[in-house]
């Protein structure tokens, strides 16, 4: 397997995802092709002894696009842009996967005008596992639409079911809608018209509406939303988490003896919270929908969350999730025409 990865995206970039990339080389024994400044690249690579034999290839390109760019503007202009030319290398066949942490927009952008979409989907969507009591709760869209029509929400439940099947190995996966009540005529127009559109369907396991806090919790695998509703979710309970654990530590220092002792019988289990609640354990989220792997990491990506996203597109291709979702589409014909009609 190989993987292409945007060496120049990210807040910490090259940096950390050269480090992340070699980290990677190691783990997942898997070949790996840095896309960026040769010259920079190779510095960082100096210092890690035996990356040669790694398997790990430098691919140089001369343009990056900055956070603060227009997606596609950039795209079109800035054909020699790592995110570009890493894309590019998945679609003619010379890598199976794309990894970037630099501009959603623009991966996402780079992915639908060189990937292009599967037949059948509307609009691509952001994958992105959250951690629960259960496992893990697969949210999405997460970000890559923030205006979505009913039919691109209920390919995206298809598309968010296979991956739960075939990478995180859950069977018949319980699918939700996220909403602001259980019940069926809860909702805005957009979650009324998803609902119905969603208990037609054949090929995934609707369990109807979500709330907020079934998220946490666990209580569906899958919870389908628009991507703006997503991303604030998702950035919720990011923030959450760390506040959540800075109090404690606080509440620790300020308690005295006592508690700074009970804080160290616990510091095994508080570790274990930490890791289940850390996001570079995850480290990338994939952009369903494309023909194509593509992974997209949080731009505050750190070599060890580089480490992880590479393992999920690892996972991916692995799991055959893209000739899953071809398969199930072409069976679902009244999404297919809709699909196409926009």
């Amino acid at each position: 397997m190989k993987i292409a990865v945007d060496a120049m995206g990210g807040d910490y970039a090259p940096l950390e995802v050269v480090f992340g990339a070699v980290r990677a080389a190691r783990k997942y024994h898997c070949e790996i092709v840095l896309v960026g400044d040769e010259p920079k690249i190779r510095e960082i690579l100096a210092k890690e002894p035996g990356w040669e034999k790694l398997g790990i290839t430098i691919h140089h390109t001369t343009q990056v696009i900055e956070m603060g760019e227009h997606p596609a503007d950039a795209v079109r202009t800035k054909k020699d842009s790592s995110i570009v030319v890493a894309t590019r290398l998945v679609k003619d066949g010379e890598c199976d996967a794309v990894l970037s942490a630099g501009s959603t927009g623009a991966a996402v952008t780079a992915a639908q005008l060189i990937l292009r979409r599967i037949k059948g989907i509307g609009r691509p969507t952001i994958a992105t596992p959250m951690p629960t009591p259960k496992g893990v709760t697969l949210l999405l869209d997460s970000g890559a639409n923030v205006d979505s029509k009913p039919e691109h929400l209920v390919q995206s439940g298809i598309m968010g079911s296979l991956y739960a099947e075939y990478v995180f190995g859950v069977k018949n996966p319980r699918v939700g809608l996220l909403n602001i009540g259980e019940e069926e005529t809860k909702g805005n127009e957009q979650a009324k018209a998803t609902y119905a559109l969603l208990k037609q369907m054949h090929t995934i396991n609707f369990c109807g509406n979500a709330e907020g806090r079934d998220v946490p919790k666990g209580n569906f695998d899958v919870v389908i939303c628009d991507g703006f509703v997503g991303n604030v979710v998702l950035k919720f309970a990011e923030g959450l988490a760390k506040t959540i654990l800075k109090l404690l530590k606080e509440a620790v220092r300020e308690g005295g003896i006592l508690a700074k002792l009970g804080a160290l019988l616990l510091m095994p289990a508080m570790k274990k919270l930490g890791k289940r609640l850390d996001v570079t354990e995850y480290g990338g989220a994939p952009l369903l929908g494309v023909n194509g792997c593509c992974i997209i990491s949080h731009g505050s990506s750190n070599a060890k969350s580089i480490c992880s996203a590479i393992g999920v597109a690892n996972d991916y291709v692995r799991g055959d999730v893209l000739a899953h979702i071809r398969d199930t589409l072409a069976k679902e014909e009244i999404l297919t025409n809709d699909a196409e009609k926009n």
